[in-house]
């Protein structure tokens, strides 16, 4: 089954019975009088620029359907761990395979550009901790460059640096700051290049009571400096009242945890403000609220996101992600069109499979990383083209009839994406960091991951399935 898409000697009569063959091993019939859709002029280019396998020459040596077989073989293999035969992986195999290639879910770009090769590094999210000693800094410099080298993203929070001018014992010199040392993370991110195949992207994150504050808000105001970041300002929601009241707070020196000067909430809200609407940065992040959901309290608090910010992380976290294809979750009837229910929750279920196996295929940069994410066993099951759901169902964008649709589509995932995740920790077990977390009530669902939803960025994969990247509506030339 493995080799049926690629390039063979086989007749067409004998490739189609051996596809007719798959799919009814696969349990999934209803593809025999479904075609296979065509990929879009701009996603093979965008397939061929940066997906499919290249020699060192940089020749292209894969066609699309031999990538996505790739990646569905590569997957497959997990369950391996869990007692699967192998007739049982080959139909696995195929019921990725069919998912991907007939653009209905897609996994997130390393998972695409790794599975099956060398680097096998299948995450897209990672937060590392940064803590106050110059060791500590440089060797998570260190593993930031391993992550980003395969095509990782990264989260830092600064916080607990001391800030510019403080002591340091140890030399009895004066400390630079997290400023400072943002520029050593930006550099090392613009020397790697993610292996020529993406660009390095970071968060920076600090707290508002951190005495270089206002150094950190105005960093990037040149437009030139720490390029490499996003960054945001950690607030909470009694800093915020405090701007509501005009009233001054507390500078905490991290090393000391002793008050080092006061600033009015408002002002530096002004400027955060300010700074934001003439450079894009930075944004600011609750993360009171946040840790409010961290579904491991037991194993930390939560200081930091990854890069675009969708997916709040533990020290050493990763999380793989992936997005349904919306668009091709309708069917046409006589009376119009409607959203296909039960394809859907046959996507989602597949793609919680597949999400879950990447844990295990994954090759991940180091050791903490390879512990923690299996310990959590986050995934990030979301979705694309929603806009031409819309439209394909007649709704208008700016419209209650949107917001209901849009409530009752994420409500469905939610609901099967949770069902699929129990029905795997059924099979596999839960995440193993189960006991202590929000789950751990009586009654409570016995989930295989600890967080299986969230909203990624779909700007490439979204071009790939020839889709809308999320709810923007098209937007008249005129």
């Amino acid at each position: 089954m493995t080799g049926i898409y690629q390039r063979s000697n086989l007749n067409t009569r004998e490739i189609k019975r051996r596809v007719v063959h798959a799919l009814e091993e696969a349990g999934l019939k209803d593809y025999l009088d479904n075609p296979m859709p065509e990929l879009t002029e701009n996603s093979r280019k965008v397939l061929q620029r940066r997906y499919q396998a290249k020699d060192r020459e940089g020749n292209v040596v894969e066609e699309a359907d031999q990538m996505f077989r790739r990646v569905a073989q590569n997957l497959a293999q997990a369950d391996k761990n869990y007692g699967a035969t192998k007739k049982q992986i080959a139909a696995t195999e195929e019921e990725f395979y069919q998912v991907m290639r007939r653009l209905e879910y897609l996994p997130n770009s390393p998972t695409l550009m790794n599975a099956g090769r060398e680097l096998q590094m299948l995450s897209a999210c990672f937060v590392l901790p940064v803590q106050d000693s110059m060791e500590a800094i440089f060797e998570t410099v260190k593993q930031a460059t391993l992550v980003q080298k395969s095509g990782g993203g990264t989260g830092f929070a600064f916080s607990q640096l001391r800030p510019e001018g403080d002591i340091v014992g140890s030399t009895g010199g004066v400390a630079s700051g997290p400023v400072s040392f943002m520029r050593a993370f930006d550099g090392a991110t613009e020397a790697v290049k993610q292996g020529s195949t993406r660009r390095g992207a970071n968060m920076g994150i600090l707290h508002v009571t951190h005495p270089d504050i206002l150094k950190f808000i105005s960093s990037k105001e040149d437009g030139k400096s720490i390029s490499n970041f996003n960054i945001s300002v950690a607030v909470t929601e009694e800093w915020m009242e405090r701007v509501r009241s005009n009233e001054e707070y507390d500078l905490v020196n991290p090393r000391t945890g002793k008050a080092t000067g006061r600033l009015n909430a408002r002002d530096v809200f002004d400027q955060l403000a300010e700074m934001a609407w003439r450079t894009g940065d930075p944004g600011i992040v609750f993360l009171d609220r946040i840790n409010q959901d961290n579904p491991n309290p037991q194993l930390g608090k939560i200081q930091s996101t990854n890069p675009c910010g969708e997916q709040p992380l533990l020290p050493y976290e990763s999380c793989n992600l992936g997005s349904v294809n919306l668009t091709r979750m309708v069917r046409y009837t006589d009376d119009g069109a409607e959203i296909d229910w039960d394809r859907l929750e046959r996507v989602i279920k597949t793609s919680v499979h597949m999400l879950d196996n990447v844990i295990d295929m994954n090759d991940y940069p180091i050791p903490q990383i390879d512990e923690m994410s299996k310990k959590t066993r986050r995934i990030g099951l979301g979705v694309m083209g929603f806009a031409d759901l819309l439209m394909q169902l007649g709704i208008p964008y700016d419209s209650e009839d949107a917001l209901e649709v849009g409530e009752e589509v994420m409500a469905f995932i939610k609901e099967k994406t949770d069902e699929a995740s129990v029905g795997l920790a059924e099979v596999r077990g839960v995440f193993p960091a189960w006991e202590g977390s929000i789950y751990d009530y009586p009654g409570g669902p016995r989930l295989r991951n600890s967080a299986p939803t969230t909203i990624a960025p779909t700007g490439t994969i979204s071009i790939i399935a020839g889709c809308s990247s999320g709810v923007e509506p098209l937007l008249s030339a005129m």
